[in-house]
C-alpha cells in the first residue's frame, strides 16, 4: 500500500483514537500527525505479518502512550486546555462529552474502546492490545456500561 493511500484512508480513524486518549482537538491532530511520520519511516520495515490496520493502530496507540508520558513530566500548567463542559444533548456536545468520558478511563480501555468505535474487528483488538479476544469482550462491555451510565447522569 502506498503511503498517500494509507494517509487518506486512516487519518480519520487515527485522530479519532487520539482524540480517544487526549480530550484535545489541537493536541489530537499533532499527534495523529507524529503518527503518520512515524508510519512513513516504518513502511518500508512492514512485513505483513499482520492487517495494515492495526499496524497503524498499534503505532498509534504506542505514539499516545508515549506523548501522555511525556505531557505527565510537564509543569501542570503547561497542559492544554481540555474541552470544556458542554450543557444540552445536542450532537456535538455529545461527542465532546463522549471523548471527555473516553479520556477518563484507564489507558487500556481508552485504546479498546477507541478501536472499537472504529469498527475494528475483536480479533484485531486482541491483537494490538496482546489481550486474549473473550478478555476484550468482556472490556468492552464494561467499557460501555460505564459510558452508558455517564450518559445517564449527562443527561439528567
Amino acid at each position: 500500500m502506498v503511503f498517500e493511500e494509507i494517509y487518506k484512508h486512516y487519518w480519520n480513524k487515527v485522530y479519532r483514537i487520539c482524540m480517544g486518549y487526549v480530550n484535545d482537538a489541537d493536541l489530537a491532530k499533532d499527534m495523529a500527525q507524529e503518527t503518520f511520520i512515524n508510519i512513513w519511516k516504518q513502511l518500508p520495515n512492514f512485513r505483513n505479518e499482520s492487517a495494515v490496520g492495526t499496524w497503524i493502530y498499534r503505532i498509534a496507540a504506542n505514539n499516545c502512550l508515549r506523548q501522555i508520558e511525556r505531557l505527565s513530566r510537564m509543569p501542570k500548567s503547561d497542559f492544554p486546555e481540555h474541552v470544556e463542559d458542554v450543557v444540552g444533548p445536542d450532537k456535538e456536545g455529545q461527542t465532546k462529552f463522549l471523548y471527555k468520558c473516553i479520556a477518563e478511563l484507564p489507558e487500556t480501555d481508552r485504546i479498546i474502546i477507541s478501536l472499537e468505535l472504529e469498527d475494528v474487528k475483536q480479533a484485531e483488538i486482541a491483537k494490538i492490545t496482546g489481550l486474549s479476544e473473550s478478555n476484550v469482550r468482556v472490556k468492552i462491555f464494561r467499557i460501555k456500561e460505564k459510558l452508558t451510565q455517564k450518559f445517564k447522569d449527562y443527561e439528567h
